[in-house]
């Protein structure tokens, strides 16, 4: 029976180390938060504080990594507002106590802003070319990771998380002169994330790097404003200036190497 360690056991990682639990793996899950340490475990999560600042490690890092044979890195880059910092070098810091550690694969949660908004057709054959802050550095933290030779890493590029209560409509509902009307939407729903993160440890497909978006991509106007109507929230107002289209993200790789069907194909 395998150990899993899930660094970042928030919004995505929560969810996810219950379903490893009930398929019967031992999991540690880490949290910046005291107060979920309870929650943790009362979930049969092994909980651990632990902070990673560009500078230092806060909290047991060693022993969260103890006797793990898998550890899923799913902390998002906090890159907005004054707080903004310095991923790549957290995952600097991190590298090494992985090395040092029983861990042999690593799981990292990116994603599709690593590719920028070139209007293409995107698969894991494109090269990347992110536009902003957050994809520049995860596409560093990305190879940093791949390039140790101490355990073999597979990058999981995730398009807009959505799911439960989160949904962009919350943030869109209302606003005016939203750009790029006619782009198509990558979005994945929470369920599907977890679904091929659980397909990548059971096949044990190692060294590999994946899309993953839902195969549904219906422009942004028509789409928030559909859903807009469903929860009843204002209308958002688009923009028809300085439009790009955007980018099309193609998971046919999960499809084909993993055999995953998606379960919400709607959004």
């Amino acid at each position: 029976m395998k150990n899993i360690s899930i660094l970042g056991c928030g919004w995505l990682g929560l969810p996810l180390a219950k379903a490893l639990l009930e398929k019967g793996f031992h999991v540690k899950g880490s949290t910046t938060s005291e107060a979920k340490i309870p929650v943790f475990e009362n979930s049969g999560i092994a909980g651990f504080l632990i902070a990673l600042l560009p500078q230092r490690v806060q909290g047991e890092l060693t022993a969260f990594l103890e006797n793990t044979e898998i550890v899923i890195i799913a902390i998002p880059p906090q890159l907005r507002g004054p707080n903004s910092e310095n991923f790549v070098a957290k995952i600097g810091l991190l590298r090494p106590f992985i090395e040092a550690s029983s861990v042999k694969k690593v799981l990292f949660v990116s994603s599709t802003s690593v590719y920028g908004e070139d209007s293409t057709m995107v698969t894991e054959e494109t090269n990347p070319n992110p536009d902003s802050e957050a994809g520049k550095q995860l596409l560093l933290a990305e190879v940093h990771l791949q390039e140790s030779r101490s355990f073999e890493t597979t990058v999981v590029r995730f398009g807009g998380l959505i799911g439960g209560d989160r949904h962009p409509i919350k943030f869109l509902a209302g606003r005016e002169n939203i750009e790029n009307p006619d782009a198509p939407i990558n979005l994945i729903h929470q369920k599907d994330a977890i679904g091929i993160i659980l397909k990548i440890i059971e096949q044990e497909v190692w060294n590999e790097t994946f899309n993953a978006a839902a195969p549904f991509h219906p422009s942004r106007k028509s789409y928030y404003t559909q859903k807009a109507i469903e929860h009843q929230l204002p209308l958002p107002k688009f923009s028809s200036e300085n439009t790009i289209i955007g980018k099309t993200i193609l998971s046919d790789k999960i499809t084909k190497k993993l055999g995953y069907s998606f379960q919400e194909n709607e959004l």
